[in-house]
């Protein structure tokens, strides 16, 4: 799932639970959301251990930063849900 699209999903479950609609968010949709977040989070790390460029290095530890941030919320989600 690209990053974007992640970040569309977590938008509308933190407004679904501003509604109050949050008991129709599924624990198990976030847990998943969670697990691809953290298999970004890995094939991130391991292109920046390859990565020679340093701006590209640069560019990838921006996105393994949104990412573990992105992470940080869906968990809070699920606590706030489940």
């Amino acid at each position: 799932m690209a990053l974007s699209k992640t970040v569309e999903k977590l938008d509308k479950y933190y407004g679904r639970l501003k509604s109050g609609s949050a008991k129709k968010i599924k624990p198990a949709h976030v847990e998943k959301m969670i697990d691809k977040l953290k298999a970004r989070e890995r094939d991130l790390k391991d292109e920046i251990s390859t990565t020679e460029k340093e701006s590209k290095r640069e560019r990838l530890e921006r996105k393994l930063l949104k990412t573990r941030d992105l992470t940080a919320k869906a968990k809070w989600l699920l606590k706030e849900i489940g």
